[in-house]
């Protein structure tokens, strides 16, 4: 009979692993995902792999999460997923977005699954919908087709940095807006091969985030060139910013456009995503758009907010001139970013 292979089970924190604390609210709970695990016998045959359970030394509801815990998890997956077929990488959902991208810049040389999961209903309760994410996740983490960071969630594998939480309370709680999902799972497993991403060269190693200021804004009526300035003050060296429809902004509002001008000028990075959950920017269909590039600012496409906010991070980190940062968020790094569409017609 053929050994069964192994998959890292990294327990960062999130709904999946928690129990009820004194006050009735559920919170993480050391050792609680282990004796979980233990109870349910799927784990214990075939087609399931062997799991090393790793957990770090704090566990978080992933509202907690900072960039230094992304860099933990990168760090701990670049170590160990040598040794395995895959990672699955149990987290809240709140910020698994975030994580998700970040994990998709910083592991370079990636060869092999991570896929992220967790649940709106912890373990613990009858009516988890924690079981079926972990098990499919596992098995799913096994798949030598799978050479990239991805999602899982309630039947539907997503591209990481492609993935956006869009319900707090369904088990559908995850979307892919500008990408389908790379699998379906229903009865079998559905893979769309076509969209999967190749092995990277190694070796596999974690990249490296500096504590550099990042910030995201988002675009409302009313917004003030007052207010972009102090968003924008020393020592922000980033500065992600949700516009209106594809990548307007204010154009009757020189001030405004002003302030972004002169961040742009010393240097920040200002990168514009829409805040539509579908579709790209395109600063150059509209005079509502054209301003902002001509105040410096770069164009995010079809980025996530939160991919855009992970990868400005990393980038900024490296030892590039702002200039080089602002065409590189332009480039798809791992694929993050649709090609760049036709020009609108009828515009």
């Amino acid at each position: 009979m053929d050994e069964r292979p192994r998959v890292l089970l990294l327990h960062t924190g999130g709904t999946l692993g928690m129990r009820r604390g004194a006050d009735g609210s559920y919170a993480p709970a050391p050792g609680a995902l282990a004796a979980e695990l233990a109870a349910l016998p799927e784990l214990g045959r075939a087609p399931l792999p062997e799991i090393d359970l790793i957990e770090l030394d704090e566990l978080l509801d992933s509202s907690d999460m900072r960039p230094e815990n992304w860099q933990c998890m990168a760090d701990a997956l670049a170590e160990r997923l040598p040794h395995v077929a895959g990672a699955v990488v149990l987290h809240g959902t709140d910020t698994m977005a975030y994580s998700a991208s970040a994990l998709s810049f910083l592991l370079e040389g990636l060869d092999r699954p991570v896929v992220l999961t967790g649940s709106q209903i912890p373990l613990v309760e009858v009516r988890s919908d924690g079981r079926e994410n972990l098990i499919t996740s596992l098995l799913l983490a096994c798949d030598p087709r799978l050479r990239e960071v991805a999602v899982y969630m309630n039947g539907r594998l997503l591209r990481g940095n492609r993935s956006t939480k869009v319900s707090s309370f369904g088990f559908d709680a995850f979307d892919s807006p500008n990408l389908p999902p790379l699998a379906e799972v229903g009865v079998d497993v559905a893979w769309r091969e076509e969209l999967l991403r190749p092995a990277q060269p190694g070796p596999l190693r974690a990249s490296r985030l500096r504590p550099v200021p990042v910030v995201a804004l988002r675009l409302f009526p009313g917004i003030t060139g007052a207010t972009l300035r102090h968003v924008l003050r020393e020592p922000v060296r980033g500065l992600v910013l949700e516009t209106y429809g594809s990548g307007n902004a204010p154009s009757r509002d020189a001030d405004l456009l002003s302030a972004l001008a002169e961040a742009s000028a010393r240097g920040v990075v200002i990168v514009n995503v829409t805040q539509c959950l579908r579709g790209t920017v395109r600063m150059d269909a509209y005079a509502a758009g054209r301003g902002l590039l001509d105040a410096g600012v770069v164009s995010g496409g079809d980025m996530t907010a939160e991919a855009a906010l992970a990868k400005l991070s990393v980038l900024l980190s490296l030892d590039l001139a702002p200039a080089a940062i602002a065409a590189r968020m332009g480039e798809d790094l791992a694929g993050e970013l649709s090609p760049e569409p036709a020009a609108l017609a009828n515009v």
